[in-house]
């Protein structure tokens, strides 16, 4: 505290202030008391302080040490001594968010996590105020209704053992904000606010905490205009950490997210601030005013329909009074379009505003609609946008986009949210209509809010990227993702709904759209023909193909469950009567038989099925609660390489419920679920996700890009995506190229890969259908959103290092990243992209020495282009797949003849002619190959495997929970935060 650091003194202290105390107190001694001295300054009899000067680190004096450093640790010393370090530039202030959220009021959201301070200063002070918290919080909100549960989250902390913290607000049922604080105590209190948030405005909150006090304030739009504000205080103490645990915006496994929209958040952690000393202002004001207008125009639309589908369906004494104003409204009846009496009262004034709402309704039999408002409008809008999309599925369907998109609009109205998608894609692509970014992000939000599936992705995708003017946020794109990938199992289970298993079929694979079929193909016919004859192979996998609507058949739960009967109860093979015993224990298609369905599983368990092992594991966790017997086999499936066994023993030790394993052992779980992730388990790997996202063990530490990665990978299992890839791969098929356009942009916004170089391919197929219906440049989008997703193919880094090469369109020639992106492809074993490279050097180009490092290349070793092209022909073909000569061995052949010719004939001349002459005699060699090939033997067609071994997972994958999610237990057992 008195010397300045020196090469002896390393680290003197550094203090900001410096009490001096005093005081005095009795001291008693001799007689029978036999009293100790009290230190204690409060029981003295005389006390001051007085506050002293502190002398900054750097204007203290040198100590004199009275030693001699040898001469070079003195100019070492002497090279720092002088430096005055500075502290890190850093301030209180964390935007939690900067782009609007469409939150669905389901149990995702956003996951935020603060660190500590690098400024030391800032970071003594935050931790002197644990208990005394000083922090603002402020955020913008748009509410579509008020909470449906007991609270729903806005923005909550959750501490490292999973418990509420300081501070937590959530939204009641009646539109007040409960706030909740943790005490020093440990124990909790809330308060709820007198006023209630407005609907369907704009408005910002604003909370401020300092100590015991918080003032609530509340501003309605842009202009901040007051709305209603509260000032409570407390005598309790408040502990706050907020280091300590992660933030929440939104839902969570806990609590449900608000129904709405969040805008602009920003976090205040050292400072309690008035309104006025809060610069938070409504970032994204055309996308926000555009929100506000679509549900203004859909409560209209709203109201239209909900009481003319009521007057319709009750309004005898109105359709009797119509007859008698129209004579022949019988014959119209029975001859013309459905009865409908247009005397409504408000139907004159909205009709040229919504002309195409009264054309669908016209044309609608609305007996039959529920007589449930919300759900008869609802059921309206599903219809509308049936119908318009019929009409998008014909041969010309895009021709009539522009004049579908009221009809869309319409049905998005309704909350019909597929319809929502369909518009967020037209615009942003600009499909057969005008481009406009503004109202394809208005869509997708809606999509998302309304928990569209597809939109949902699209949003996760774009945010995951930072395309599309969607800002890079990995933790906004989670909570996208997890939303869906919370979903994704579930849908797996369920029978009904427009759903399809997603396969990854690629449109340049000829071998795999051979075996594509249908009901009526010859592949099909011939499963079920071999199927017949007793094949067990075949009977599985035409059960797996009709419960999964895999390889182009159509989904047909009723038909796969008799071939799994047929197949369990006929043959032998451990498959199939495991497949049926899980069928006949959930009852999907089937009445459940849960005695035969045991002797059925123990049955494929004895012929050493691990599936069987891990089912029966389950069957006792299940039914009869005995986790011993659980656990035995569920260890023994997990020796086995079961990945179900790994899920399931992870949620024993979430639960604390493992036998012999006192209470719960997070660690061990999280170990388990990630061994399971790694074996392609999807419930597995989303809670690894959402461990990588909290951060809140230290196996798991956070990683967001990570989470978003894994939420990804289990979203786009989803089946309502692969329903959606199926239409685009079957009008493809069948030649419907409008349709097949249609349905792949569809599958590609949404960010799977295979989609998008689908896609790709048939814009370079039909160049003048892309020109034609789509505002963005096809090929080299996607494509170029293709080599940015994780294992992207390298046909794509391929074509994506032709397009810098050559330029495209408005691209210009850019050789650098041409390189890079022929250098991934070799990097990922293919030929071409080292042939490429080869060429470049041949044309005279340079390769970056970091590109030979990446290709592992040793420049030292290869110092001239002659040497590198050498080794990238033998590359070339050691990764050739062709048994003869190939263009790379002819290639290498070539450079080789070159050298030993430029050695014997030094002349320029000669060497030229002879050159010449060599380059005709390899082409002639290859064409004579060639020929040679083409006229062997015609191939053989391919015919589909029955080998048990390459048939995909079979459709009923057992784990601790089964196709409900009340039979989760990982979710229905884990304990809840304080609250």
């Amino acid at each position: 505290m008195v010397y300045r650091d020196d090469y002896f003194i390393r680290h003197s202290i550094s203090v900001s202030t410096v009490i001096l105390r005093a005081w005095i107190t009795h001291r008693y001694s001799g007689g029978d008391f036999d009293v100790k001295w009290e230190e204690n300054p409060l029981h003295a009899v005389a006390r001051n302080y007085t506050l002293l000067k502190t002398v900054p680190p750097f204007e203290r004096p040198f100590k004199d040490h009275q030693v001699c450093l040898e001469w070079n640790m003195g100019y070492l010393w002497n090279l720092q001594a002088n430096r005055i370090p500075q502290c890190p530039l850093e301030n209180d202030v964390v935007g939690l968010l900067g782009f609007l959220y469409a939150s669905s009021g389901e149990n995702t959201g956003i996951v935020k996590k603060f660190l500590r301070f690098r400024n030391r200063e800032l970071e003594a002070t935050r931790r002197q105020r644990m208990d005394y918290p000083v922090f603002t919080v402020s955020l913008w909100l748009y509410l579509l209704h008020y909470c449906k549960a007991n609270l729903c989250g806005i923005l909550y902390f959750v501490d490292s053992n999973e418990m509420y913290g300081t501070p937590s607000v959530f939204l009641t049922e009646e539109g007040h904000l409960h706030i909740q604080m943790h005490l020093v105590t440990g124990e909790d209190l809330a308060v709820k606010t007198k006023f209630i948030l407005p609907l369907k405005e704009w408005f910002r909150l604003d909370i401020s905490f300092s100590g015991g006090q918080i003032v609530v304030t509340t501003s309605i739009g842009q202009d901040l205009k007051s709305y209603q504000n509260q000032t409570l205080s407390f005598r309790e103490d408040f502990h706050y950490n907020d280091t300590a645990g992660y933030f929440i915006v939104g839902g969570s496994r806990y609590v449900p997210g608000v129904e709405g929209f969040f805008g602009p958040l920003k976090y205040y952690r050292l400072r309690s601030l008035h309104k006025a000393q809060i610069f938070n202002p409504l970032l994204e004001k055309r996308l926000t005013e555009q929100i506000k207008l679509y549900y203004e125009r859909c409560a209209e639309v709203r109201e239209i329909v909900s009481v003319y589908a009521s007057m319709a369906q009750h309004g005898g004494e109105r359709q009797e009074a119509c007859r008698l104003r129209h004579a022949y409204l019988d014959l119209a009846h029975r001859y013309g379009r459905l009865s409908t009496c247009g005397a409504f009262p408000w139907e004159k004034g909205l009709k040229d505003k919504h002309p195409s709402l009264f054309q669908s309704l016209l044309e609608m039999d609305l007996s039959t609609v529920p007589r449930n408002p919300g759900a008869s409008v609802l059921e309206i809008g599903g219809r509308i946008f049936e119908k318009a999309v019929k009409r998008l599925s014909g041969v010309d369907g895009l021709h009539q986009i522009s004049s579908i998109v009221p009809f869309l609009m319409d049905s998005s109205c309704c909350g019909y949210h597929k319809a929502s998608y369909y518009l967020a894609v037209l615009y942003e692509t600009g499909l057969a209509v005008p481009r406009d970014q503004l109202q394809g992000m208005l869509y997708s939000l809606v999509g998302g809010q309304g928990s569209e599936r597809l939109s949902s992705m699209n949003l996760g995708y774009k945010h995951y990227q930072g395309i599309d003017n969607y800002p890079l946020d990995w933790e906004l794109s989670y909570a996208y993702y997890s939303n869906i990938a919370t979903k994704t199992p579930l849908d797996q289970h369920t029978l009904q709904g427009d759903q399809a298993y997603v396969e990854t079929i690629r449109l340049k694979d000829d071998e795999t759209l051979k075996v594509q079929t249908k009901e009526d193909g010859d592949v099909f016919m011939w499963l079920k023909h071999e199927a017949i004859r007793g094949n067990a192979a075949a009977q599985q996998r035409l059960a797996q193909m009709l419960f999964w609507g895999q390889q182009g058949v159509a989904k047909n739960p009723e038909a796969a469950i008799e071939w799994y009967a047929k197949g369990a109860l006929e043959t032998e093979d451990p498959a199939l009567i495991y497949d049926y015993a899980i069928v006949l224990f959930k009852g999907q298609g089937v009445k459940k038989n849960r005695r035969l369905a045991l002797e059925l599983m123990k049955k494929a368990a004895s012929k050493g099925l691990h599936q069987a092992v891990n089912g029966l594991g389950w069957y006792y966790h299940k039914f009869k609660k005995d986790y011993v017997r659980a656990a035995k086999y569920w260890l023994k499936a997990e020796e086995m390489g079961n990945p179900d066994a790994s899920y399931n023993l992870g949620v024993l030790y979430l639960d604390g419920i493992f036998p012999g394993a006192p209470g719960r052992n997070q660690t061990l779980a999280g170990e388990y679920f990630h061994k399971a992730a790694q074996g392609g388990h999807l419930e597995g790997t989303l809670w690894c996700s959402l461990c990588y996202i909290t951060g809140n063990l230290e196996t798991f530490p956070r990683d967001p890009e990570k989470a978003v990665v894994w939420a990804k990978h289990v979203a786009e299992k989803n089946g309502y995506l692969g329903h959606v890839i199926r239409k685009g791969l079957n009008a493809y098929l069948e030649g419907s190229w409008h349709e097949a356009l249609l349905y792949y942009v569809l599958a590609a916004e949404t960010g799977i890969e295979v989609s998008q170089t689908n896609l790709a391919h048939i814009c370079e197929e039909r160049p003048d259908l892309a020109r034609r219906y789509l505002g963005v440049n096809c090929v080299w989008r996607y494509y170029n959103f293709s080599v940015f997703q994780i294992d992207a193919p390298s046909f794509a880094y391929l074509k994506m290092g032709d397009l810098y090469y050559y330029g495209h369109q408005n691209q210009s020639q850019d050789l650098e990243l041409s390189v890079q992106m022929y250098a991934q492809a070799a990097l990922d074993g293919d030929s071409q992209g080292f042939f490429n490279l080869a060429l470049l050097i041949e044309e005279g180009a340079v390769i970056p020495h970091h590109i030979l490092d990446f290709l592992e290349i040793n420049s030292t070793l290869h110092s001239n282009n002659i040497s590198i092209l050498r080794e990238l022909y033998e590359r070339c073909w050691n990764h050739s797949n062709e048994e003869s000569f190939s263009p790379c061995s002819l290639a290498w052949l070539y450079l080789h003849l070159r050298l030993v010719w430029g050695a014997v004939l030094p002349s320029a001349l000669i060497y030229f002619l002879g050159t010449f002459l060599l380059a005709v005699l390899i082409a002639w060699t290859a064409r004579h190959f060639q020929s040679v090939s083409a006229s062997g033997p015609p191939p053989v067609p391919a015919r589909a495997s029955l080998a048990p071994t390459t048939s995909p997972a079979s459709p009923a994958v057992t784990s601790a929970a089964d196709a409900s999610s009340q039979d989760q237990p990982t979710v229905t057992n884990n304990p809840e935060p304080r609250g």
